[in-house]
């Protein structure tokens, strides 16, 4: 599913990532924890081909070597395969939660009905059925991650890569969305990689990856 050997990358003379390995199997859930700075999301963008690595290393997705991917089939391969959870949401303040989970969708030039009965159906999992014609501001935190949760699914990514997705949330918010994770897994056989300094979530996946100074220890 995913094959990472000697990533490394610099921000000028800044070393972040150090000869990073990794190997993550199909519909396992992945928690990476360790210290600020320790290179969590660096790595976690460069396994979503939201940044560079320094050349040498390789990253398998898929079975599609993304190094030999230039910048347009890069976008293409990340719209149809990867689904995107942030911690800040990013939902468009203008759009109602309809149309934001059609954004990405609409970008892979899905038909309008079709992206629309799709994101209907994810919000009615998600249990904001009755939400999908509101704006981000008239949603609760709990209900604006959602959101991004259905947008995050709605081209049916084979991974999805979460960065501190319940850091802006309450305790029962939290729960809530960790035990989704799951339960997505489960019905739709989705990989998570999930960036995280919530430990009870870091604990809850099937493997945890220590990051310390730019490499992986466990």
């Amino acid at each position: 599913m995913i094959i990472a050997k000697n990533i490394h990358k610099y921000y000028d003379d800044l070393h972040v990532l150090k000869g990073v390995d990794l190997h993550i199997k199909k519909s396992e859930i992945v928690s990476i924890v360790g210290a600020s700075g320790a290179g969590k999301t660096t790595l976690l963008h460069i396994l979503g081909t939201l940044d560079a690595m320094k050349k040498g290393g390789q990253i398998q997705i898929n079975n599609t070597d993304i190094s030999n991917l230039n910048g347009k089939e890069l976008a293409r391969f990340r719209n149809e395969n990867m689904g995107f959870i942030f911690q800040f949401h990013q939902l468009l303040p203008e759009f109602t939660a309809l149309e934001n989970v059609c954004i990405p969708a609409f970008i892979k030039k899905t038909p309008k009905p079709q992206a629309e009965k799709r994101a209907k159906e994810l919000l009615t999992f998600l249990g904001l059925s009755h939400r999908e014609g509101h704006k981000p501001h008239e949603l609760s935190g709990g209900e604006q991650q959602r959101v991004a949760v259905a947008r995050a699914l709605i081209n049916n990514p084979s991974i999805v890569l979460a960065d501190e997705p319940s850091g802006n949330l309450d305790t029962e918010s939290a729960e809530n969305l960790h035990n989704l994770f799951f339960k997505l897994r489960d019905e739709f056989g989705q990989t998570f990689v999930i960036v995280t300094h919530n430990l009870e979530l870091a604990e809850m996946a099937d493997r945890k990856l220590v990051m310390q100074d730019g490499k992986i220890l466990t």
